[in-house]
């Protein structure tokens, strides 16, 4: 392969976006900023040039003015300083909202330090309100502006046109992990072969476009900008260092897909050793610290919703008691952490002898024998109870079972034991933590997901779970519910 010294229109046309992108970001950043720190301002201290006063010898003579000033460039360096507009972690996944957070968090611990070793006297009202605002302003317009990139790549602009290089099995798994998710902004372009275009078929619906010793020729026929390697023993060390400089020549990107699926990217740690870059993967543990910051998120989470839901709560009830006799809580036997048995509440949405129809309407639909025991066109949901489930409101009640510490507000899909009865011992592993009120499976389809798939999210929630992965569920929960396709 020789090194060439021209980049593809594919190479420039993501270079364009991305910087396009990034200078929405920055717009978007600095006016967020403004309006935080500035409003904050204005609350506190109305229109009137309010000095910042300091005890000893350090009286700066500054104002209120100043220190915001001051505070908007801070805040503006250090997001740039935390890489929180690198094309790297914009679109996906929540490295991004971490590198804001920790940004912001850090600016204003800095600025306490400050304050206290010259002992300047700032007001705390000033600061308190400044960074929560600014910090949700920053995370809400970053999450707006990334469904603004995913409508645009989903109408096929602002990709990255990538050429697999590997063998054709660890291929078609990559090639199979990216299709199936969305918002990985990744185009597969091409894929390239041992056998190269006289292999059998495409791989994974991918079209192969040569073979190893092709990859300058297809990179510039195919115009991608990313070469993404799945993995090939005939490719050595010493052919893959060649292949990094010539693509650097092409400034084409170069990703290397290690055989791990599932695992988040805080539990992988690259460490160079002796030119090696060795992955560390950290084992998944929910003890200690991680076991007491999520029960209590839960604890003051569901004493907070049932606090402002109390009144809708009560209408529901009395709209349920007067739409067909029975209960109004319908219990229900849920197998719980560690395969722990509990009682899950839920508003009845049935009529009142619903579990004893179950077995012969699903042994009508043939469905007797399938994990996820749900009926089509359920003739045991009542007119009331269709809007419940639809709306998921049917579900309040199991707030009771998140303060009661039998549930979590985020977790696994709570299930019946017939249902763990069919577990393989993959499957079991998501009994390790408490069912959640939603997951990961509420917010990728609910009720429309295939066994397998419901169990993978299942899994890599549990192996992955961070309170930042938590909040983010949550708030896709709230938009899957407004916007339902399928109810559980």
């Amino acid at each position: 392969m020789a090194v060439g010294d021209t980049r593809t229109a594919g190479v420039l046309r993501r270079r364009s976006w991305q910087r396009a992108f990034a200078t929405r970001l920055f717009t978007s950043d600095i006016l967020v900023i403004l309006v935080a720190v500035f409003g904050s301002q204005l609350i506190w201290f109305g229109t009137a040039t309010v000095p910042l006063s300091a005890r000893g010898l350090y009286n700066l003579g500054l104002s209120y003015t100043a220190v915001s000033i001051v505070l908007v460039v801070a805040w503006m360096v250090m997001l740039d300083v935390f890489a929180t507009r690198d094309h790297k972690v914009i679109g996906s996944g929540t490295l991004e909202y971490k590198r804001v957070a920790d940004a912001t968090i850090r600016l204003f611990g800095l600025f306490a330090i400050i304050a206290f070793l010259f002992k300047i006297e700032v007001a705390r009202g000033y600061f308190l309100l400044a960074l929560p605002l600014g910090l949700i302003l920053l995370i809400a317009t970053r999450w707006r502006w990334r469904q603004w990139l995913r409508k645009r790549q989903a109408r096929g602009y602002y990709l990255s046109r990538a050429l697999l290089l590997g063998e054709r099995l660890k291929s078609a798994h990559v090639a199979a992990t990216i299709t199936r998710t969305a918002g990985t902004g990744l185009k597969l372009v091409g894929a390239l072969t041992r056998e190269g275009t006289v292999s059998k078929g495409p791989v994974h619906g991918v079209p192969v476009v040569g073979d190893y010793d092709s990859l300058l020729s297809a990179v510039d026929e195919t115009n991608a900008d990313t070469v993404i390697l799945t993995g090939a023993d005939e490719i050595n060390p010493e052919d893959m260092r060649r292949v990094g400089w010539e693509l650097e020549a092409r400034d084409v990107e170069l990703i290397v897909a290690p055989a791990l699926t599932d695992i988040a990217g805080p539990r992988i740690h690259s460490r160079p050793v002796a030119g090696l870059p060795l992955i560390h993967v950290s084992y998944p543990a929910f003890e200690g610290v991680k076991r007491v910051t999520k029960r209590t998120f839960d604890i003051l989470g569901s004493a907070f919703l049932i606090l402002i839901s109390s009144p809708g709560l009560i209408w529901v009830a009395v709209m349920v008691k007067r739409s067909s006799p029975g209960d109004i809580v319908y219990r229900q036997e849920r197998i719980g952490r560690h395969g722990r048995t509990f009682g899950m509440y839920k508003f009845r949405s049935m009529v009142q002898d619903a579990d004893d129809q179950l077995e012969s309407l699903l042994d009508a639909q043939g469905t007797s024998d399938t994990p996820l025991f749900k009926v089509t066109n359920d003739p045991r949901i009542t007119p009331i109870g269709k809007i419940l489930r639809k709306y998921s409101i049917d579900e309040l009640p199991q707030l009771f079972n998140v303060l009661f510490g039998e549930m979590s507000l985020v977790g696994p899909r709570p299930q019946r034991a017939a249902e763990v009865a069919l577990y393989d011992d993959a499957a079991h592993r998501r009994l390790i933590m408490k069912p959640g009120m939603s997951g990961l499976w509420q917010v990728s389809g609910r009720s429309n997901l295939s066994w397998d798939d419901s169990i993978r999210l299942d899994l890599y929630y549990v192996e992955n779970w961070s309170l930042t992965t938590d909040i983010l569920i949550l708030w896709r929960t709230v938009r899957a519910v407004v916007t339902p396709e399928g109810a559980v």
